[in-house]
Order: C-alpha cells, then structure tokens, then sequence
C-alpha cells in the first residue's frame, strides 16, 4: 500500500482499511479477555470497529474534545477527555494573548460538546470498569497528538493495566513522543513528509453521529454472538 517515500505513497481508501491494516500490527491482543478497544469519536470509530472486530475484543468510545485555538481550529492549545482531565500543548498556550480568557472560553464550549457526545453515544450506559484491563486506544492517526495524549492521561486515572496507542498513520516525531507516555504505541506508517492525516486517505470525510452508533451496536451485537 504504502511505498517508501512520500511521493509514491499511496492513501488508505477509507477508515475501515486503515483499521484493518492497524489491526495486523495488534494480532498479540488477540481473544484476550482483559483487553478492550477505546475509539475516540468520531474519526476513530469506524478504526476503532475493524480492529475490535479483528481482534475478538469489545469496542467502546472514550471522549475527546480538542481545544481549538478561536479562528485556528487545526492549532490546539491542548484537549479535554471524559472525567474533567485537561493536557495543555504549553508552547502554543504560551504564545497567545488573553490565554487564560481564551482557554475558559473554548473548554466551557468543548465541555458542552463533550457531554453532549457522551449521552449520544453511550446513552445511559456508564463506560466500562477499566481497572485491570489493557486498552488500545485507537484514533484515525496522530498528528500533534493533543487529543490522544488527554485520552492517556484520563486512562491512567482510572487504574488500567497498560495503556496502548494505536492508529494507522502518525507524525514520527508524535509517534516517537508517545513511547515515552504510554506502555506501547503502534504506528502502522510514519511518513514524512507529514502535513496532516488527511493526507493519507483517500475518504476522509467526516464519520457522523449516526455512523457511531450503528458501529457500537454491531461491535456489540457480534461480541455477542461470538
């Protein structure tokens, strides 16, 4: 799929392959009773299904919300995750006027939208005990890694066992950034140059509500069954 360079690279077609493809580079995780895929919505979970459905694991959404800086929403001044955690990205924080008025702004509005997601997703139904468990942490690829780094630090505030970041295409340096944070980071393809995950799909357009929640009820409904 992918040559070695840049120029003769060619792209995922969608997010499905992408996490078929991430999903060879977890066979060890395979049938094992304590592991658990956590998909961050919405762009994860339809990676997040195939590699859940590959390995025989169950799949779930943890929620994360970017904070956008207001007028440059690809710049992050950092993100927030589901049980109040906040990760900051310092150096761009830093460069911003009005930073604290700015931040209270946008995580207010990102809050709301996170609890929003939350009961649309999940509805009633709390997140799984995680204590103990081995969660793979699946997104559709990683580029300044400000929402997976806050999904990693929310998990291990909830006692997991081991914390593993996968996803199907990555920055290097984010990837190499992640191996020092969490217990494992697979990263299926680093390809420089690397201006944004987009690049590397051929379908990046954007996964809807409807489309999560009919994958975590099929997720379900074949756990189920199997």
């Amino acid at each position: 799929m992918f040559g070695d360079s840049a120029e003769r690279w060619s792209s995922f077609s969608d997010r499905h392959e992408a996490g078929r493809v991430l999903a060879k580079h977890l066979q060890k995780y395979a049938g094992h009773p304590d592991v658990i895929v956590l998909a961050l919505p919405r762009g994860g979970v339809p990676v997040g299904y195939e590699v859940a459905r590959a390995l025989r694991v169950p799949l779930d959404v943890f929620v994360v919300r970017k904070l956008g800086v207001p007028g440059y929403g690809e710049l992050a001044m950092g993100a927030i995750a589901s049980g109040g955690v906040r990760v900051l990205n310092e150096d761009v924080v830093a460069q911003l006027p009005n930073a604290e008025e700015m931040l209270a702004a946008v995580t207010a509005e990102e809050t709301r939208e996170l609890e929003r997601r939350e009961a649309e997703y999940r509805g009633n139904r709390p997140l799984p005990d995680l204590r103990g468990k081995t969660v793979i942490l699946v997104d559709d690829g990683l580029a300044t890694g400000a929402t997976m780094r806050a999904a990693a630090t929310a998990l291990k505030q909830r006692g997991v066992a081991a914390c593993v970041v996968g996803v199907p295409v990555a920055s290097p340096e984010t990837c190499a950034e992640f191996r020092h944070e969490v217990d494992e980071v697979v990263c299926a393809a680093t390809p420089e140059p690397f201006y944004g995950v987009g690049q590397f799909y051929e379908d990046f357009s954007q996964t809807s509500d409807e489309e999560v929640r009919d994958l975590l009820a099929r997720a379900a409904t074949e756990k189920t069954q199997s």
